[in-house]
């Protein structure tokens, strides 16, 4: 059978020692289009744009830090503790998205007690950029060959030529095509809901549904590690599932202390 070659370069360009990838093109995009949607949140629920800035970088850093961590201590813990100083190098590779979640949380948490803001509502709000930028990042994932699915005959096999000669699920995509899914419901919500919609609903939609497609997306999925093969869920799988609880909890039994108005 014929299957889809993938041989693309994961530079968009160089020029000299300079490289710019696809996977930091789309993260970058990822903080822009996330910044200019809350800036049009905060206008429209008259809230103070000049807070946006500060949010944008609790976010960042929080994003970065959190999945750096993530990584190092879910998926590599024994070669990164016995070499701590490589945690630093994040330009190596190496994010996980629960420890991103994780951190991003963190963020938050710090921005909405200096400036006085609701932290379920943020979360319900930037829950719809967060949705987009998972699916830029797996994009970025595939671009770099990387995040690889198991080998497969199905006929949208795709050969990650840099890799190996195999067909392989492109898992990738699935994951990308399934957080675009998430996020345009999110925005239908968003633009066509008016009536009041209970705090918390959106995020825990959000969270429930991104970890529950990465749960599933794992079963056709290259396990990262070794230690783990022995259990019939993986780490991603197990990390998920805290996650997608929370998630439904918003979504079904969260009690608002007051009111939110329409989205």
């Amino acid at each position: 059978m014929n299957h889809i070659v993938w041989d693309g370069s994961p530079a968009l360009f160089s020029l000299g020692g300079f490289e710019l990838r696809w996977y930091s093109l789309f993260f970058a995009l990822t903080f822009y289009l996330g910044y200019k949607f809350m800036e049009r949140v905060f206008a429209e629920k008259g809230r103070d744009v000049s807070f946006i800035e500060p949010l944008l970088w609790h976010v960042a850093i929080g994003t970065i830090a959190g999945a750096r961590l993530g990584h190092c201590l879910f998926y590599e813990p024994g070669y990164y503790l016995s070499h701590p100083i490589e945690i630093l190098m994040v330009w190596k590779g190496g994010l996980a998205s629960h420890g991103g979640a994780v951190g991003i949380l963190l963020g938050l948490i710090l921005y909405c007690k200096k400036y006085k803001e609701s932290l379920i509502w943020l979360l319900d709000h930037l829950s719809i950029p967060m949705a987009l930028g998972a699916c830029f990042i797996r994009l970025g994932n595939f671009f770099n060959s990387e995040i690889l699915g198991n080998i497969t005959d199905v006929p949208w096999a795709i050969v990650f030529k840099k890799v190996d000669s195999l067909p392989r699920h492109p898992a990738q995509l699935y994951e990308s095509f399934s957080y675009l899914i998430i996020f345009l419901i999110l925005l239908t919500i968003y633009r066509k809901s008016k009536v009041d919609i209970r705090s918390g609903r959106m995020f825990g939609f959000f969270i429930s549904a991104v970890f529950s497609v990465r749960l599933m997306i794992e079963f056709v999925k290259l396990r990262q590690e070794a230690y783990d093969t022995a259990l019939a869920l993986n780490t991603g799988q197990l990390l998920s599932i805290p996650f997608i609880i929370i998630g439904l909890y918003l979504c079904l039994f969260f009690k608002q202390t007051e009111k939110q108005t329409a989205l």
